[in-house]
């Protein structure tokens, strides 16, 4: 029998997929980096403002993944059967779904905005100024998550390079305007959102054309959106998890100070980024092994996932190393408050010795999906939020232990994430054949 070592895909196939993926991962990271240095420089009280209201509009993206890991894990099966019509529609179903639930976050989230601030910061200038980007941001919703739905269906037919040109569009232009709106214009915070809600005009509507150009009937299928939302009914519970610690943690900083939460905001954007980075490699495991598994080729898509596992670990590795190397010069470009500043180390060393940990989380997490062992991820990922994550950032909270409490508490959430994953990954379950699953 071929070893599962010898069932692997060139490197190139897999990088081919992976480089535009990173592109299309780090446009919103680079561009929310780019706006939290717009902001920053506006003093620490804008900056809270926005820390609050981006994790917030976050629930939306990241609550809401399977609309672009589900539908990529359903494509992708398709795909390697040879129905790409199938999986193409798949994108169809989903963007019915982007826009429905679209609709309705946008009407509760302004319905919901301020107290939901409020009780998150305690401190009524910072809900302020969360709440006026926040309301505007807001009205991007339904586009944020019509891209998510392009993005997976584009991934599971093997093209991330289209959807690269596609977000870079939008994000482009968001970039140069975000700080004319906000210092020439002087509509301040509130410009940074505006900037905000056309990189997603932009991006959806490209999206949009990509799907009619398709030529499939683009008529709603109720029988396919309910599969979707039975996949979905995981991703989701398992993003609640992600959500409610990281919501914790933006709640404790903001309770610790302004100072506190912004310098939250530096490091925990660079982590955000950093890990879409880790996951571009993830995302060519996502359709690869989703497409071998369609195929009938669980052997391949064992030999693809130690694969992708590896390149996580070195890529983790390097990122560390880079990370370190730029401590003292990289904070000051995100804001040049000296009180922000002093709190940054207090949380920039959890961030850089986990980069290896994550290379390996990150790339086990795209295996996973690609199978779509959806319901492992979520109990996982559960249990490593009630275990590690949330009692010490409560923790921290009660005792006063500030940044470095927040970041141990997400150290031992990556670890215990990363023990799972790994052991999964070993026992080769998840590795179950078909068109769908």
């Amino acid at each position: 029998m071929v070893s599962p070592v010898e069932e692997r895909v060139p490197a190139r196939k897999v990088f081919g997929l992976a480089v535009p993926a990173l592109g299309v991962l780090a446009a919103e990271p680079l561009y929310v980096l780019v706006d939290t240095a717009v902001v920053g420089h506006l003093g620490a009280l804008p900056l809270a403002g926005l820390a609050l209201g981006g994790t917030l509009l976050s629930l939306v993206s990241t609550q809401l993944t399977f609309l672009s890991y589900g539908t990529t894990a359903r494509t992708a099966r398709l795909h390697g059967a040879g129905r790409r019509t199938e999986a193409v529609s798949e994108g169809v179903q989903a963007t019915w779904l982007a826009i429905a639930v679209g609709l309705v976050v946008l009407g509760v989230g302004q319905l919901l905005a301020e107290p939901i601030a409020l009780a998150m910061s305690g401190d009524d200038a910072i809900t302020a100024g969360a709440v006026s980007w926040l309301r505007i941001a807001l009205c991007g919703a339904p586009l944020i998550l019509i891209t998510m739905a392009g993005n997976g269906w584009m991934r599971g037919v093997q093209d991330t390079v289209k959807p690269l040109r596609y977000v870079l569009a939008g994000n482009g232009l968001s970039a140069v305007l975000c700080p004319v709106l906000v210092y020439p214009v002087g509509w301040g915070l509130e410009g940074s959102a505006v900037a905000n809600v056309v990189a997603q005009v932009v991006a959806s509507a490209l999206f949009l054309r990509a799907l009619v150009r398709e030529r499939v009937p683009l008529r709603p299928r109720p029988t396919v959106m309910r599969a979707q939302l039975r996949l979905g009914r995981d991703l989701v519970l398992r993003s609640l998890a992600f959500q409610a610690c990281f919501v914790s943690a933006a709640t404790v900083a903001a309770r610790t100070s302004a100072a506190a939460v912004g310098a939250h905001q530096v490091v925990l954007q660079l982590w955000t980024f950093l890990s879409l980075v880790l996951d571009s490699v993830a995302i060519a495991a996502q359709s690869l092994i989703g497409a071998a598994l369609g195929a009938g080729s669980a052997q391949r898509a064992r030999g693809v996932a130690a694969q992708i596992t590896r390149y996580g670990l070195i890529l983790g590795c390097g990122l560390c190393a880079l990370f370190a190397a730029v401590s003292q010069v990289l904070p000051r470009a995100f804001t040049s408050d000296a009180a922000v500043l002093a709190e940054i180390p207090n949380a920039w060393w959890f961030f850089v010795a986990l980069q290896p940990v994550a290379g390996i989380v990150f790339a086990l997490d795209g295996v996973l999906l690609g199978a779509g062992d959806a319901a492992f991820l979520r109990n996982a990922t559960l249990g490593s939020a009630v275990l590690g994550f949330l009692p010490l950032v409560w923790a921290s909270l009660g005792f006063g232990w500030g940044l470095a409490g927040i970041w141990t508490g997400l150290s031992l959430f990556m670890l215990l994430r990363l023990a799972f994953v790994v052991l999964r990954w070993r026992s080769g379950h998840w590795a179950v054949v078909g068109a769908v699953r």
